[in-house]
């Protein structure tokens, strides 16, 4: 199943993308009277199994008795496919040619940092490339997103704790990001990590690590690799965070990206994201995310 998330009156909604139909599940619901109305892709998320089945069945059924009710993706304002992650953990230097390409050498254990649900935000939304970088960077990252309480989990175990993966764009000021030994500032500015258009569910997805990722500025191809160079792979990352910590439901996890940013390219050659700029992330069954940057407008406070 693919779930996204729109805003409507200000509020975030649920939609199921079926075929080439979006679905406006609290809508489609009231319209096909149903007995439970879904309007959060979080509830969602804390399904188990024969829930997610059960709203499946349900949406298709509509889809055929001609209840559903269908969005115009073109007018839609699109928010994050997950809205409010407990926590948001990355995965730096995670891909073996990202770490030949900026001269690192290969982690023995993950790198972690955190973001916060701040720099969330959704497929075509404009997002403003703060004054206090000169140095902003796109990194097209797969997300994992939680499904069950996890503590300890072996690796072996690891992907059936996993409700469903995502397209993220783990955008960097590299500027602020190396003017410490902590990246935290660097990584989570305002919209710093649009996720979405789909919540894919790990059972429409398979093997985590064979899936082919891009990213395309200004429709010129930038990245283009495969998460199947990573030097850790979901399952490891899933286990190793677990042993530290315990992973939620809704937690979003993103691991890492390939060569092929502008910080991999020699210092002369850097040309970073500027105001127009229009960046497209893409992964292998989850669908192209895309969002405008434009220049920050000045803030006053009465």
């Amino acid at each position: 199943m693919k779930l996204a998330t729109f805003i409507k009156n200000e509020n975030e909604r649920l939609a199921v993308k079926l075929g080439n139909q979006l679905i406006d599940i609290e809508e489609t619901a009231k319209k096909a009277e149903w007995a439970e109305v879904i309007t959060d892709v979080m509830q969602v998320i804390q399904f188990q199994p024969s829930q997610l089945q059960e709203l499946e069945k349900k949406v298709n059924e509509a889809v055929s008795n001609g209840n559903a009710v269908v969005l115009n993706e073109e007018d839609l304002e699109w928010g994050p496919c997950v809205t409010r992650p407990h926590k948001i953990i990355c995965v730096g230097l995670n891909y073996r040619k990202h770490a030949d390409e900026t001269n690192a050498p290969y982690p023995e254990v993950p790198i972690l940092f955190n973001k916060f649900d701040n720099t969330l935000t959704g497929h075509h939304s404009e997002i403003a490339i703060p004054a206090v970088t000169n140095e902003l960077d796109y990194e097209v990252e797969l997300g994992i997103v939680i499904g069950e309480k996890t503590k300890n989990v072996s690796k072996e175990e690891a992907l059936s704790h996993v409700f469903g993966y995502c397209t993220v764009n783990d955008l960097s000021a590299r500027d602020l990001q190396m003017r410490t030994h902590q990246w935290l500032l660097g990584k989570t500015c305002d919209d710093f990590s649009p996720a979405g258009p789909y919540l894919v569910t790990a059972d429409e997805v398979g093997d985590p690590n064979n899936l082919s990722l891009k990213t395309y500025v200004n429709d010129e191809l930038r990245q283009d690799s495969n998460t199947s160079d990573m030097i850790f792979s979901c399952a490891e990352i899933v286990s190793y965070i677990s042993q530290h910590m315990t992973l939620v439901p809704g937690d979003l996890i993103l691991t890492g990206t390939p060569e092929g940013v502008v910080f991999g390219l020699p210092a002369d050659q850097r040309v970073y994201i500027q105001p127009g700029d229009v960046i497209t992330v893409e992964i292998e069954k989850l669908g192209k995310l895309t969002n405008k940057f434009v220049e920050e407008k000045a803030l006053t406070y009465a």
